[in-house]
């Protein structure tokens, strides 16, 4: 079977009676664990002190549902206690209507709940897949590496909540933050991609 590239995928969906004359928006989606284990990090202490960071082993995660629009710097989220087909079918009602009149060509990896048979795919969605084991290829990774980073740099919570309300807190400041996003998503060659209707 041929590989094909993203914009001959393009192509294939962004049809006129798919499109009906809507505006095109491209989204790139993947959802993310965050919880009580800290990420250890770099940081800064003066000379010739060595900086100490607590750690903690609590297995507890909570999950975000992510999609980035990089041309227009918008970001869509959802919180959720858990990661499977139900919570996508959700993620996807959500992003459907928050751009109801609009045509949304999303890029998905290969998550099992992207591709399994009870995934209802709105009608204003079409979804095309990533090449395997290519998180490089997806902008929605360099968001959750600014959520990582700003929000949680070597920091140990105490409670499940305390991890929601700092994840809730960074999220919105940067949904809030087109020029932000598009700083860390709007690559090159996304923004060159041809999205009108063949």
């Amino acid at each position: 079977m041929e590989k094909k590239t993203l914009p001959e995928d393009l192509a294939t969906v962004l049809t006129p009676a798919a499109v009906q004359d809507r505006p095109v928006r491209l989204m790139f989606q993947d959802e993310a664990r965050f919880g009580r284990m800290a990420r250890i990090r770099r940081c800064w202490a003066p000379a010739p002190l060595r900086p100490t960071v607590c750690n903690g082993y609590e297995r507890q995660f909570t999950y975000v549902y992510g999609a980035v629009s990089p041309r227009e710097g918008q970001l869509d989220w959802s919180l959720s206690g858990q990661m499977n087909t139900a919570q996508m079918n959700g993620f996807l009602l959500q992003v459907s209507q928050a751009h109801a009149d609009e045509f949304i060509v999303m890029v998905v990896d290969g998550a099992s709940s992207h591709k399994s048979k009870d995934l209802v795919v709105p009608e204003n969605i079409r979804l095309i897949g990533l090449p395997a084991y290519s998180p490089e290829l997806n902008p929605e990774e360099h968001v959750w590496d600014e959520v990582r980073e700003k929000a949680f740099p070597n920091l140990v919570l105490d409670r499940m909540e305390l991890v929601v309300e700092r994840l809730k807190g960074e999220l919105s400041a940067l949904a809030a933050a087109p020029d932000r996003v598009r700083s860390l998503t709007a690559w090159p060659w996304i923004v060159s991609l041809n999205l009108k209707a063949n």
